[in-house]
């Protein structure tokens, strides 16, 4: 995703009409943590909203990460595009207390994402677990920011469905291993299993437990774990019994203008680029775009949020979209995966297809 951004900018020239523009990349990660840390993604955000050249901050992937930086952001008037970031309560009101105001301490939206949110995803969800013969699903949600959301979301498209949600429970991600409520779920009955949470909540331990317990059990995970880190460490077992859903669709499903992008990606770097690279890729598009719409006043960071805010109609690599009052993207697809060899398959594209 981050050399995705840097193609962007580099086809770009590092320039917007009059304005350089200068790329700064932060990591939210520690090698301690093993993931996102709440304390340098506080620092990263800090650092962006005190230099006054900062214009738009592209992060981060995790919506734990977004809820901590966000605040500070807003507070700057900085425009904030998640590539990645699909917990519903950033944007709008969810199952956490106080979403979305507690997000903008300066009163006004400043941030928006291109990829669709939780309940997009949740409706997918639900639609694969039912063409995958679901009946009663055994809901697990994790400590992560918008999993509960998620979970909520995910109960509501279930009913729709006709699923039954037979336990709604928690997982502890310091737990050593899940063997003992791997055992309550083969007892619930339930004939698949739903993990609305992150690979980093050992999701792998989890996935392997719950399988070891209920071989002939379908297990579901989101985006939070369609990734190589998790499918890649899944043993063959579990790897058949295993279904995502994931906002990165088969490069052939999308539009012409995402060849050009892929075949940019592979003479730049020499290699194809991971799934995901194309959100880094159209983050940093449309953060220019909002750099241009602005237009003289390019350099100025409440122009650059409402040219943002203004974006309608958008011919993408991701396909055409429209960003909201919210700050959400119009797009509604998300793929279908399984996991096959240690990798992420693409199977189908739940919703329709992206526009050309």
């Amino acid at each position: 995703m981050l050399d995705a951004e840097k193609l962007a900018l580099e086809e770009a020239g590092h320039r917007v009409g009059r304005f350089t523009i200068d790329f700064v990349s932060l990591d939210d990660a520690t090698s301690a943590a093993g993931k996102w840390d709440p304390g340098t993604t506080s620092s990263n955000a800090r650092r962006a909203a005190h230099d006054t050249r900062t214009i738009a901050y592209l992060g981060e992937l995790d919506s734990g990460a977004t809820a901590v930086s966000l605040p500070i952001l807003n507070q700057a008037g900085i425009l904030q595009i998640s590539p990645a970031s699909t917990d519903v309560g950033l944007t709008r009101a969810s199952a956490e207390p106080g979403t979305p105001d507690r997000y903008y301490p300066a009163g006004t939206r400043t941030f928006g994402r291109i990829v669709p949110a939780d309940d997009v995803q949740a409706t997918a969800q639900a639609t694969l677990q039912k063409t995958q013969g679901c009946t009663r699903t055994y809901l697990l949600t994790d400590e992560e920011v918008g999993s509960k959301g998620l979970g909520e979301q995910f109960a509501k498209a279930a009913e729709g469905r006709g699923l039954r949600i037979v336990a709604d429970a928690g997982v502890d991600p310091n737990a050593t291993n899940f063997r003992s409520l791997a055992g309550d779920i083969r007892a619930s009955g339930a004939d698949c299993m739903f993990f609305a949470g992150v690979t980093e909540s050992k999701a792998v331990q989890l996935f392997t437990d719950v399988n070891a317990a209920n071989p002939t059990m379908k297990l579901f995970g989101p985006d939070g774990v369609a990734e190589p880190a998790f499918a890649r460490r899944l043993n063959q077992a579990t790897q058949k019994m295993t279904f995502l859903t994931d906002p990165a669709l088969d490069p052939t499903v999308y539009p012409p203008s995402a060849q050009q992008f892929f075949a940019a990606f592979k003479q730049r770097y020499g290699r194809q680029p991971a799934p995901y690279a194309i959100y880094g890729y159209e983050a940093m598009k449309v953060a220019l775009l909002a750099i241009h719409g602005a237009g003289e006043r390019g350099n100025e960071r409440q122009a650059v949020i409402d040219a943002f805010f203004d974006v309608k109609d958008r011919d993408s690599v991701l396909g055409r979209y429209s960003i909201d009052e919210n700050g959400d993207t119009t797009l509604s697809e998300y793929g279908a995966d399984r996991v096959e060899n240690g990798r992420l398959v693409f199977d189908d594209v739940i919703g329709p297809r992206p526009a050309s």
